[in-house]
């Protein structure tokens, strides 16, 4: 029986079969302005809320932007990790890939072996530029991915090259064949108007929606995707609400207080609380 554990980001898990399945990587490609990495730090802040140690690959920030953009969304979480030291960074950013990957990362995940972590590797893209050889490039993702593997569940971001919606870019063929799960964050803008629409590509050893869902980024939330099948009235919710377990109330609680109401001009507040309820094993269909 596959083992999974919840993404993070409200709404995915309703259209995965229940989360992201353990000790897989997970590539999550979009353009610049998708949320590649504010999905991936929700995945990360879910595992250190619920436990979990994190370790957060970046190739590219500087560890201190990246708690800072954390801090920016209204998020403590990451920095009291950091403290506490359930959360490392490793700052891969101008070394040399390629060593790091062989050499230094196999020492690394022995230390960690049987951890159970949360592996963020942000972005998955500078690896690729390596080497114009395809089957180094293969060779070099492969050990990245089997590697981290073997201490966690990896989720890594992945730039989006050429034209909307055109993942067949060299660039993004191999990691995404690697990968045991693909998602894609669909962004554009015109005139003025923001569209943004998640699709899972692939997510193996599970049954999968595919197709395109549109999802929003808010403020003390982070990413949600509209994935709920049905509408519930406001009763409905709040006696689902009163349902729940007492921590898991407090928790869809506290993200409903910390949600910058300006941001749900194209979310109902009935419907944001109903899919967290239902995140947290609330609500029939």
């Amino acid at each position: 029986m596959v083992r999974k554990i919840p993404s993070g980001v409200p709404g995915l898990d309703l259209l995965s079969g229940g989360g992201i399945n353990t000790n897989t990587a997970t590539v999550v490609i979009g353009g610049s302005g998708a949320g590649k990495t504010l999905f991936a730090t929700q995945f990360l802040k879910r595992g250190l809320e619920d436990g979990c140690e994190g370790i957060y690959i970046t190739l590219d920030e500087p560890p201190k932007q990246i708690l800072q953009s954390s801090l920016d969304m209204g998020w403590t979480t990451l920095e009291r990790a950091v403290e506490s030291e359930q959360l490392v960074f490793v700052d891969a950013s101008g070394r040399a890939l390629s060593d790091f990957i062989r050499k230094e990362l196999p020492d690394f995940t022995d230390e960690w072996k049987g951890s159970r972590a949360r592996i963020v590797i942000d972005p998955l893209t500078p690896v690729l530029w390596v080497s114009s050889d395809k089957y180094q490039q293969r060779d070099l993702v492969s050990q990245f991915f089997r590697e981290t593997k073997k201490i966690g569940t990896v989720l890594c971001t992945l730039e989006e090259h050429g034209s909307l919606g055109n993942l067949s870019h060299p660039d993004t063929i191999i990691p995404m064949y690697l990968a045991d799960a693909v998602i894609h964050l669909r962004y554009a803008v015109s005139e003025e108007v923001a569209s943004r629409k998640l699709k899972i590509i692939k997510f193996r050893r599970s049954r999968h929606s595919t197709r395109y869902h549109r999802y929003h980024i808010i403020h003390g939330l982070g990413l949600l995707v509209e994935a709920l099948r049905k509408s519930y009235t406001r009763e409905e919710v709040n006696a689902a609400l009163k349902n729940l377990p007492e921590d898991a109330q407090a928790r869809v609680r506290d993200v409903m207080r910390h949600v910058d109401t300006a941001d749900l001009r194209d979310v109902d507040a009935t419907y944001l609380l109903a899919l967290l309820i239902k995140e947290h094993g609330g609500l029939n269909d």
